[in-house]
């Protein structure tokens, strides 16, 4: 028999989805509950006396009554080489990129840099209680790779894609139609699907990619539809003018993918802040997902994302950081910018709907809804421990809380790293990390 573990403490349980019905009907806070976990995989979830009385010979992890069992939280876009430049000031996207992004993705053309920066990001987010990313890489095969082997060496699920661009971009950072085709395809040989990773074709954006590359990739994505496909959408509103200039026949910025095969249910189109009826329409039509990115779209001057709007149509949304262009790796940080913009839609989001979109919201954006973002029998043991009094500020507030709602929002507000108790991926537990470099 193989070595068990219980987790023994208040849970956090789904048993539906806050984005078609109440919150209340379909997400709960068990205080005694219990985590029984074997051979990488969630066996069990119950009482926790239950669990300890028909599992006797489990080892028992006890957290106390301040703190909360949660799945491990899934970022749904990220760009880890732009792990060095996060925080990077007073850009809007467009310059961003060629000030900032594009100088640091060059860095990532010597591999010994990217296999740096790739464990670099994972173990940054890892404290952050970050248990799946689903990342853009650069250009180059090898960064791809990279995260991939860092990943891999974790036992950690993993979504990316080697970033694909042949125009607008600097010439070390540009491929072409042939091998953006030609390496994502060995790539998808060589990780997708293998151990805990999966594979996103990734054109970085329709102003980096000449219609005869958006072509090529969408043909790739034809013969690997298991694949995802990852890109971003109308995230403001120059870069929109931007894509109407250089693709003066498409009805709309969502048309230069679609035009290109490069829509359906398994895309991920991050951003999506400023779409039009039509756009809106294919979305909910094709199934696809978008994902909101909040530090992002503020910390950049994006927009504000209709999160109400795109979930009354019954579109899959996932929640993420986007780092760099985000201003923290912390998904506790990007759900209270989430409630933050919420607010100023008219929409104040329930900290059970802020939880439910940075794990199995992510997850179902992510189609790993069978495997990843609750804590249910049969899923992978992916769990993050959140100490709902990390700070003073923090305990103070939850003293005067009502319910365990309250407390949790609390830490969702102002909670950081040091909220972060504990970490298990894949059923074993992660330490506490050294100092970064």
């Amino acid at each position: 028999m193989t070595h068990q573990t219980l987790l023994l403490g208040p849970t956090l349980l789904f048993t539906g989805t806050p984005m078609t019905a109440a919150w209340e009907d379909c997400i709960q806070i068990t205080a005694d509950g219990g985590i029984l976990m074997e051979g990488g995989m969630i066996v069990d979830v119950g009482q926790g006396d239950v669990l300890t009385r028909n599992h006797p010979a489990a080892q028992r992890v006890s957290y106390g009554a301040d703190h909360l069992i949660c799945p491990g939280f899934v970022d749904a876009h990220v760009h880890y080489p732009q792990t060095a430049i996060i925080a990077s000031w007073g850009k809007r996207l467009i310059d961003w990129l060629n000030t900032y992004t594009f100088p640091e993705e060059m860095r990532l053309s010597d591999p010994a840099y990217a296999t740096m920066i790739a464990n670099r990001y994972l173990d940054l987010t890892r404290a952050a209680g970050t248990t799946t990313v689903a990342s853009y890489c650069t250009v180059h095969a090898h960064s791809a790779d990279a995260l991939f082997q860092a990943a891999a060496q974790r036992n950690q699920r993993v979504v990316a894609g080697k970033t694909c661009m042949d125009r607008n971009a600097p010439e070390g950072l540009r491929d072409t139609a042939q091998s953006a085709y030609d390496d994502s395809k060995a790539l998808i040989a060589l990780w997708h699907g293998k151990g805990r990773a999966s594979y996103a074709i990734t054109p970085r954006f329709s102003p980096t990619s000449t219609p005869d590359q958006l072509a090529a990739l969408g043909a790739l994505w034809a013969e690997h539809p298991d694949c995802l496909m990852q890109t971003h959408l109308s995230e403001q509103t120059d870069e929109i003018a931007w894509v109407r200039d250089l693709y003066p026949t498409a009805r709309d910025y969502l048309d230069t993918y679609e035009a290109h095969g490069l829509i359906g249910e398994r895309a991920l189109f991050g951003h999506a802040i400023h779409l039009e009826n039509r756009e809106i329409d294919r979305i909910a039509e094709t199934g696809a997902a978008v994902v909101h990115c909040p530090t992002s779209n503020t910390f950049i001057g994006s927009g504000l994302f209709d999160l109400a709007g795109l979930r009354a149509r019954q579109i899959p949304i996932g929640l993420a950081t986007d780092t760099g262009g985000g201003s923290s790796f912390s998904m506790l940080r990007t759900m209270a910018a989430a409630y933050e913009i919420g607010q100023l839609r008219g929409t104040a989001l329930h900290a059970a709907e802020l939880m439910w979109l940075a794990t199995a919201g992510s997850a179902r954006s992510l189609h790993l809804q069978d495997k990843i973002g609750q804590l249910k029998s049969g899923f992978e043991a992916d769990i993050t421990v959140l100490n709902l009094a990390s700070t003073p500020a923090i305990a103070q507030r939850v003293q005067k809380a009502e319910n365990p709602w309250d407390s949790l929002f609390a830490t969702i507000m102002m909670g950081d790293d040091r909220a972060i108790a504990d970490v298990w991926i894949a059923g074993a537990q992660q330490g506490k990390l050294p100092p970064a470099p």
